[in-house]
């Protein structure tokens, strides 16, 4: 459609910092089963307007298996065995870096995750350090999921649920899903002309999962039910969610222009108070850590990480990336007083207790950064 004919208005953007922006294959996808820059451009020069006024953004990228296909010159199959799927990817990986690549005049960098690596906490950390360092280092993160070694029982999926987890893993402020539909309607418009655009989602009820039917259901809105279920997991961690047509030139241009046309979906709290109720919630495992006056001073009223100079002691026998309580130490006993993520294990907590951040490397021989728990992994107690 074009602009004049979208039913969906053109509505403000909200300020963000940092977003995800996920590109399914039909966006990417060539006739020949290769890859066509035709509407990446559009999308690529969004992120280029995005990344020159200072803000942050991961892409998540489907194509590689289409782009394997055109090395080869192989035709999509049906019910293709996993490990040609497989095979695919190893082939078209570079493809598909090499298309993005194209568009920047910055690093592109290729991540490519698995269920394991975003299942396994530890993992999960350090894939959240390596993404928050690309963008550190001013680099381009283009993740998709690792086709090359993914397994039927632990894939994700769909790139669009992956795209919602790595919105959260990065602490994101928006999802961008670019598809070719103009945003979620009551029915598919494909099929059926009553279809009536929905502009706005106050909250992800089973009435719109309804309309959305089944995974590649005919009722359903084509398609729509995975980013209706990657909408709510952004949802859940206080991100908010818009979808639209990367298919149209004038919707893209929309984007950097800070304005917008398609469906948003509103998360029922701010990232902040999502994060914290997690936070809070999550089981703790046995032990903890030990603090000082000071540490506790820091944590509680100038909301600041923990530094292992702030630390006694590590009680029990915790694990990187295990969620444990924090405790004060003083002259009237001890009490918990916060709960975190440890970046470190309690044999590692012990050995850097009481020291510098800067000796961590010297003492360990490796460090996960200056801070045993990180601020935006930590929660006081009432």
């Amino acid at each position: 459609m074009s602009q004049a004919e979208s039913p969906f208005a053109q509505q403000q953007l909200p300020s963000w910092r940092r977003a995800v922006l996920k590109v399914g294959s039909s966006l990417l996808a060539a006739e020949g089963e290769g890859l066509s820059p035709r509407h990446a451009l559009g999308l690529a020069q969004f992120v280029s307007a995005s990344l020159a006024e200072g803000r942050e953004v991961v892409i998540v990228s489907s194509g590689a298996v289409a782009a394997g296909r055109a090395v080869i010159h192989r035709k999509a199959t049906a019910g293709a065995a996993m490990a040609e799927r497989q095979a695919l990817a190893a082939l078209g990986q570079a493809q598909m870096i090499g298309l993005w690549q194209r568009f920047f005049d910055r690093p592109v960098a290729q991540v490519l995750l698995t269920h394991d690596d975003l299942r396994n906490r530890r993992r999960y950390l350090n894939a959240r350090a390596t993404l928050n360092e690309l963008l550190a280092l001013g680099a381009l993160p283009v993740i998709n999921e690792n086709d090359t070694v993914s397994v039927d029982e632990l894939k994700l999926g769909d790139n669009d649920n992956l795209a919602a987890v790595i919105a959260a893993l990065v602490d994101a402020d928006a999802l961008f899903i670019a598809t070719d539909i103009d945003g979620f309607y009551t029915s598919n418009p494909r099929v059926n002309a009553d279809a009536t655009p929905v502009q706005d989602v106050e909250a992800l009820t089973p009435e719109f999962f309804a309309m959305a039917g089944e995974a590649g259901s005919s009722a359903g809105t084509g398609g729509m039910r995975t980013k209706l279920e990657a909408a709510a997991k952004a949802a859940a961690a206080g991100i908010e969610t818009f979808l639209f047509n990367g298919t149209r030139a004038d919707a893209v241009r929309q984007l950097a222009q800070g304005r917008f046309s398609g469906t948003r979906f509103r998360p029922g709290q701010n990232r902040v108070a999502a994060r914290k109720h997690w936070l809070r919630h999550v089981p703790l495992e046995a032990g903890g850590i030990i603090v000082d006056a000071g540490a506790a001073r820091a944590m509680g009223e100038k909301g600041a990480s923990l530094l292992p100079g702030g630390v006694v002691a590590a009680e029990g026998d915790f694990r990187r990336g295990d969620m444990i309580e924090v405790r004060l130490r003083d002259e009237h006993g001890e009490r918990a007083i916060a709960r975190g993520v440890s970046q470190y294990s309690a044999v590692d907590v012990r050995r850097i207790a009481r020291r510098h951040s800067r000796d961590i490397e010297s003492i360990l021989g490796y460090n996960y950064g200056e801070n045993v728990i990180h601020r935006d992994d930590l929660v006081m107690l009432p």
